[in-house]
């Protein structure tokens, strides 16, 4: 047996604080693990992306005609009118004021700064323009020979209709629709402080979060989950876990890909979801404070940062306990076969989790274009479950047996994720075009503990048994690219590069039994046994960026995928099994098409192929029995799902309304889903597990908006619904397979109202439901959530006083029934979760807060490729040039 994972403390406040101020003590040349998402482009700008080179895309505005050559000169800097933040590539057009169309333009650059060189003599006009703004124009001038204009700050407001800001306070908008994504704006979240990533992701449009913190996109679960453009082994393995241990009042926002480009791995057959944590941007020591109680659970978190010239260093540690969770109870009745059995079982858990996280990061340049970062994030989860089942089975309604088990389970984990990333661009002193070549690297390795113990209990309450399940696991992953992507001209860009992720799962598992007294010893029945699954993923794409005079933008591009696998059973034993998975390779084709209809509106349409890989928990064949009822087992066979998506959507803007609409179909083959059996040694059980079952086909709809009733006052929401055929094989009742089908529809919707109110208080409501969803042998059940919350910020926004409620009305909690079905069984489960919860959050900040200009980061490996078990982004690559900090605007937080 492998030794058990360490497993980290919840790091002390004052041991942080001592570990910050001797950090800031530390001259080394490397760099921050922060999050690259985020950008200083203000309510309208590139913020969030996938790392910064996403921000160094625009659609720039094709000319009307050849400009005429000179040896004129105009220059300038874009900022936002209410931070004071610099406006990164936003369109300058040079306007001939006779013909009134463009002859000329550029983009600004990473620093708001723009150059437009060798313009004739004439007379002319600037148009300013990027999303969230408005069009600003500038006084008309002329240009005679040997001119050279600098046109100073050019402030740009912040555009109502587009992102319902309210430019009299200054508030961004809670939903951005971009070119190439919807963004959540999470910190203007009131109700989700004090909980984690999935409180979060709950009020996410498209996005819906079960009772377990499984996430789903569209109705898949079959998406990829990013935090800060980065992969981790930890949401490999279970992305619910995942995300309890990243604190929600650490996210900035959070990103919904449904059509990626080329550039993305293959992985996700839904899309992606990229959650943005946030960044310092301030200059010199500061420290943010975090901390909650409620009747739940209880948080803190505690995070620092030191900037001064060139190196930046971050240090952050966050701890959540849980308690008084009363998780569940469950009566379920099954029907076996022709025979007349029924299982009937009652059960009661009470979970007691236990999260961490700590980060490390730092950031230095180099050089003016060359950039190091390097981080570490450490993760630890212990989460313990104390579960009462009561199990009878009968027989023609006569009682054949009853059983009594006190169950412990112990799911543990810890993991690291180390990355080392450098950037260099490269461009022309005369002119915007330019080209960036990166190399990322990245080590990920969790230690994964999945055991339990139960004692079997007489009628009266005595013990007569015992039996213990041990399951240790390991799941490794190094990933080694390099990226390159050149602006061909103002309206054309290439991009190119090449990956290699090699991955490593070892599963460790044994049965272990004995009597009431005395030592355990191996199970005969159920003899231990281990996985070694080697999987090595090589990876190249291209793709090319083509913007029209008319105002298309073409995205097309191709990524080839070749997977090996290398899988044994039973590694421990003297000869191993080897496992004939045969290598595979895909190639995967994307093609992003908008169009600007008006200033207000914007059709697109996409299509890519996409595929899902297995993950660990579909994998590990641990045959795990800790409800000997409902028995999950893993498939190491499983082969990779291939998705074909479309999409089209249209985004308008009506006033103060924003307005979005969007259909889309996906075809699966050879598609993962979960399958229930019966089991030939168990009366009553059912042993649930993984198989490619088939075919799956999806069509839906969704339509949100998002509305400023007042400044003051805004509502967002909308409704989603899809139908799905799935198609697969089950076994029958003799014992051969039978081909066996399911089709059904499911809606869901959600709605959120925020007030800001007079001296600092602001308020919020929301309510979330999601109807029955099909699956291929039956119905899971639907739920909902509400929350309203309270908030109450102080002087300058140093921090804020909270108080938040969940679920609040009646005792019964949120009741969940699932129906099955199948040749086999029919099954019938009610599960109620006892969620409410009320809590009291405060934050405060700390330490000198003088603005610098954001830095630019270097590209980091982002992995989008493996399955858990639960438009177009066009635009030409624009240098980064230095420019000072802004003065006179205080950055939003």
């Amino acid at each position: 047996m492998k030794t058990s994972p360490f497993y980290l403390p919840i790091l002390p406040a004052r041991l942080l604080l001592v570990a910050l101020f001797l950090l800031v003590q530390v001259t080394v040349s490397l760099a921050q693990f922060g999050p690259p998402g985020g950008g200083p482009g203000g309510p309208g700008g590139p913020g969030g992306g996938f790392g910064r080179d996403e921000k160094k895309k625009t659609d720039i505005m094709a000319l009307s005609q050849e400009a005429p050559k000179g040896n004129g000169k105009i220059t300038g800097l874009l900022v936002d009118s209410t931070s004071g933040k610099p406006v990164e590539f936003a369109t300058v057009a040079l306007i001939d004021v006779k013909t009134n169309k463009p002859i000329d333009g550029t983009t600004s650059d990473a620093k708001g700064k723009f150059l437009l060189s060798k313009l004739a003599p004439g007379n002319y006009r600037l148009q300013y323009s990027f999303i969230g703004y408005r069009n600003l124009d500038s006084a008309p001038f002329a240009i005679v020979k040997g001119s050279d204009l600098n046109m100073g700050s050019v402030k740009m407001p912040a555009d109502v209709r587009l992102l319902g800001e309210v430019t009299v306070t200054g508030q961004a908008a809670l939903i951005e629709e971009k070119v190439d994504r919807l963004v959540f704006n999470a910190d203007k979240d009131v109700t989700a402080k004090g909980g984690d990533a999935s409180d979060v992701l709950k009020r996410v449009p498209m996005l819906s979060v079960d009772l377990d913190g499984n996430v789903s996109l569209r109705g898949s679960s079959n998406i990829r989950v990013l935090i800060n453009n980065k992969p981790s082994t930890i949401v490999a393995a279970n992305v619910a876990d995942a995300l309890k241990q990243l604190p929600a009042d650490m996210i900035k926002s959070v990103e919904v890909i449904t059509s990626p480009s080329a550039k993305y791995d293959a992985e996700g057959a839904a899309g992606i979801i990229n959650i943005i944590t946030k960044k310092n941007t301030l200059h010199g020591l500061t420290l943010n404070l975090d901390t909650g109680v409620g009747i739940r659970g209880s948080n803190l978190g505690l995070n620092g940062s030191y900037r001064q010239g060139k190196l930046g260093i971050s240090l952050g540690g966050f701890g959540r306990a849980m308690y008084n969770r009363q998780s569940s109870t469950l009566d379920q009745t099954t029907l076996l076969g022709t025979q007349a059995t029924r299982t009937s079982q009652q059960a009661t858990a009470f979970d007691h989790p236990l999260f961490g996280q700590y980060t490390l990061g730092f950031d230095y340049d180099l050089a003016k274009n060359q950039t190091l970062t390097a981080g570490v994030r450490v993760g630890t989860r212990r989460f313990v479950q104390d579960q009462n089942q009561l199990t009878s089975t009968f027989a023609n309604e006569v009682l054949l047996n009853s059983t009594n088990r006190d169950v412990n389970r112990k799911d543990l984990s810890n993991s690291i994720d180390m990355n080392l990333d450098y950037s260099r661009t490269f461009k022309r002193e005369d002119s915007q075009l330019a080209s960036e070549w990166t190399i990322s690297t990245q080590y990920s390795r969790t230690g994964l503990v999945n055991n339990f113990y139960a004692d079997l209990l007489s009628g009266t309450g005595a013990l007569t048994g015992r039996q213990r399940n041990l399951n240790d696991n390991t799941n490794s992953e190094l990933t080694l690219q390099t990226d390159y992507q050149t602006a061909l001209t103002k309206n054309q860009m290439l991009e190119f590069g090449v990956k290699a992720i090699m991955r490593q799962v070892d599963s460790r598992y044994q049965y272990q039994v004995g009597g009431a007294t005395g030592d355990l010893v191996f199970d005969p029945r159920n003899p231990a046994g281990s996985l070694l699954y080697d999987q090595n993923i090589g990876a190249g794409y291209i793709s090319y960026t083509y913007v029209t005079p008319s105002k298309y933008t073409f995205k097309i591009g191709t990524r080839y995928e070749h997977t090996g696998i290398d899988a044994q059973s039973g590694i421990a034993e003297a000869t191993p099994t080897k496992l004939a998975i045969p290598g595979y390779g895909n190639l995967v084709p994307s093609l992003n098409i908008s169009k600007s209809v008006t200033s207000a509106t914007t059709l697109k349409a996409a299509y890519n192929r996409r595929i899902q890989r297995p993950g660990l928990q579909q994998l590990n064949p641990n045959v795990n029995a800790a409800n000997p009822q409902m028995i999950m087992v893993g498939n190491p066979t499983l082969r990779p799902e291939l998705t074909d998506n479309v999409e089209l959507s249209l985004s308008t803007s009506i006033k103060k309304t924003y307005i979005n609409a969007s259909v889309f179909g996906r075809l699966t083959e050879n598609a993962i889903s979960q399958v229930r059996i019966p089991s030939d040694t168990l009366v009553g059980a059912i042993i649930t597990t993984f198989q490619n079952i088939g075919v799956q086909r999806t069509m839906g709809a969704n339509v949100f908006f998002n509305t400023n009733i007042t400044s003051k006052w805004s509502v967002n929401g909308g409704l989603d619904g899809y139908y799905m055929y799935l198609q697969g094989t089950t076994p029958g009742t003799d014992g051969k397979s039978v081909s066996i089908s399911n089709t059904g529809v499911s809606i869901g919707g959600r709605l959120m109202s925020q007030w800001q109110l007079n001296k600092g208080w602001s308020a919020q409501v929301f309510s979330f439901f999601r109807g029955p969803m099909p699956q291929l042998q039956g119905t899971q059940g639907g739920f909902y959530m509400y929350s309203l919350g309270f908030r109450k910020d102080f002087a300058n926004k140093r921090g804020s006083l909270g108080l938040a409620g969940e679920n609040f009305l009646g005792k019964q909690g949120v009741k969940v029934r699932t129906s099955l079905t199948s040749p086999t069984l029919a099954q019938t489960s009610v599960m109620n979760l006892y969620n409410q919860n009320v809590k009291v959050t405060f934050s405060y900040r700390i330490g000198k807060m003088t603005f610098e200009a954001p830095r630019k980061r270097a590209r980091s490996v982002s992995n989008d490729d493996v399955k858990d078990g639960g438009g177009g982004d066009g635009g030409v690559a624009q240098p980064q040039q230095a420019a000072p900090a802004p003065t006179g605007g205080r950055p939003r937080q």
